[in-house]
């Protein structure tokens, strides 16, 4: 995950934003983070490209980060001064504190962080969290009789694991569902390694990551369990199919991305990542809001939300963000899609 720290921030400008000016889009072109920032780039104008924008209508303005914060708010206060409408950007949560500071609330600021710890930062987060995926799952779980669940540790020691396990215990304790945590090691069954196991076994354990699930989803099933999974993927391999079989996963609908992927291989010769797909929705987002009255909160804040290939979005006053999510139940022949959620 790319998780937050601390961060002493500058003091912004005094130039105003122009409803007419253009997007910033604040990327890392430089740095350890650069190869991602590129793949940003590319897919952000590919999204212009494929709305014929022209020169009047969102176009972009894509300035450096390097992948600090110190970085990303230079590039913010860059944007200020270009009198841009909007910024879409930064990457990493630990810019964020900074872009909202040299913004100086002019320029609505869109993420593409994750970090559900963001909210009421100033900026709306468009990375797919934590809190929507497990929403979505737990959900779903419970509209099926799943009544306990059990959380695993995961693959070592993440922010997208910590925020798995928060959400789960916050959302399982509004649905009414027993949420326990989970031993690291599960290799040898649950066993007495399964809290009070007075309480008999979980009906499903949820796992963080597809890595973690391959390895225990097999044995759920020979104990009864249901395996679920809320994962910071787009896409899961479908090497991993015949493991994960029976699995529910709450991601993207893939039939959304799968167009936008195709596309931007076809264009660029790589396959898109959750993030070069996050870049392309925020180009579109911005596009959509362009026009006479410019990009500003309040377009941000339509009711019916937008549209994109990491599904649809719709922003809140506190920046966060209810995301639509496809369920999809894993077999080794492929994935189904068995609902649709709105959560987060």
């Amino acid at each position: 995950m790319l998780s937050a720290s601390s961060l002493s921030l500058i003091a912004a400008p005094a130039t105003a934003a122009r409803a007419d000016g253009p997007v910033a889009l604040l990327i890392p072109r430089s740095g350890p983070y650069a190869a991602l920032g590129l793949s940003m780039e590319r897919a952000a104008m590919l999204a212009q490209a494929a709305s014929g924008a022209d020169s009047s209508t969102g176009r972009l303005l894509v300035i450096d980060t390097g992948g600090s914060p110190q970085g990303a708010a230079g590039a913010a206060n860059q944007a200020r001064k270009r009198k841009a409408a909007m910024i879409l950007g930064p990457l990493l949560s630990a810019e964020v504190p900074g872009v909202v500071q040299a913004a100086g609330g002019q320029m609505p600021v869109i993420t593409f962080s994750n970090d559900s710890n963001l909210r009421e930062s100033g900026a709306f987060l468009l990375g797919v969290t934590a809190r929507q995926s497990v929403a979505g799952i737990l959900r779903f779980a419970a509209d099926r009789g799943i009544r306990s669940v059990g959380v695993g540790a995961g693959a070592g020691d993440n922010g997208w694991a910590d925020q798995v396990r928060l959400a789960a215990t916050s959302e399982g304790e509004r649905l009414g569902l027993r949420i326990t945590s989970l031993p690291a090691d599960l290799s040898s069954g649950f066993g007495g390694g399964y809290g009070d196991t007075s309480d008999g076994l979980p009906d499903a354990v949820l796992m963080a990551d597809a890595a973690s699930l391959v390895r225990v989803s097999q044995q759920l099933g020979r104990q009864g369990i249901q395996p679920l999974g809320a994962f910071a993927e787009l896409e899961v391999d479908r090497s991993a199919f015949a493991a994960l079989a029976g699995s529910w996963l709450a991601l993207p609908d893939p039939r959304d991305f799968s167009a936008f992927a195709r596309d931007f291989e076809r264009r660029i010769g790589t396959r898109p990542g959750m993030i070069a797909a996050l870049a392309y929705d925020a180009a579109n987002i911005a596009i959509t809001t362009a026009g006479a009255a410019g990009p500003g909160r309040s377009a941000l804040l339509a009711a019916n939300g937008f549209d994109g290939v990491c599904g649809h979005v719709r922003f809140r006053e506190d920046g966060s963000a209810s995301r639509a999510l496809a369920i999809l139940e894993i077999a080794a022949a492929g994935a189904r899609k068995v609902a649709t959620v709105t959560s987060g």
